[in-house]
């Protein structure tokens, strides 16, 4: 069975752009990217706001850093689930697994990438609409080949696809670490609904 690896970020001491960009996508998914200033960042890293133009140009840089990383981890992680010798039905689970890890390991930098990216600046902007549909358009072929390898039921692919992003999106503003629920029990459970269903068989 292929599942997605660990995405738990480096226990090394972060670099002082690695603090930013880390508190930057907390601040920007508790206040909304639009409601957090430079001057609120540097209050939050413990820097004065001249200090942090040493290592971040602008407030769209950072919006661009996360939202990058993210998609790029998304895409390299599709790759190589798409290339490996799993059946369908075990890619798409490793795919759901990245998704809910990554929301559970890295959860504000992914919500700013769900949510925020459309303040990125052209053609920060029109890239990353790209790499989103490359990502989907990489996802639904993984459910088309599993349609037609007799695996899947024969469903409309974009509502599948769309359904299953959807369904794993909600995780940001429902789970939390200490739940009754772990996340290896959160993910055997929504594996389960989204492509077994309630019904006993």
């Amino acid at each position: 069975m292929t599942s997605a690896p660990s995405i738990m970020v480096k226990t090394k001491k972060l670099s002082k752009r690695e603090l930013i960009l880390t508190e930057a996508a907390k601040l920007f998914k508790d206040r909304g990217y639009g409601g957090t200033s430079m001057r609120d960042l540097a209050g939050q890293v413990g820097m004065e706001a001249a200090s942090m133009y040493n290592h971040i140009k602008a407030k769209d840089e950072i919006l661009a850093s996360i939202c990058f990383r993210i998609s790029g981890l998304y895409i390299s992680q599709l790759g190589e689930i798409s290339a490996t010798e799993a059946s369908y039905g075990d890619k798409i689970k490793a795919l759901i697994r990245l998704h809910i890890r990554l929301m559970v390991e890295d959860g504000p930098a992914v919500s700013v990438a769900n949510h925020d990216w459309k303040y990125l600046p052209e053609p920060k902007l029109g890239e990353f609409k790209q790499a989103r549909k490359t990502y989907e358009k990489g996802f639904a072929a993984l459910i088309e080949a599993g349609i037609a390898a007799g695996e899947f039921q024969p469903v409309n692919v974009s509502v599948a696809l769309f359904t299953i992003l959807s369904a794993v999106r909600w995780i940001e503003l429902w789970f939390r670490p200490g739940r009754e629920l772990s996340a290896e029990e959160l993910e055997a459970n929504i594996i389960t609904v989204l492509l077994n269903g309630l019904e006993r068989k």
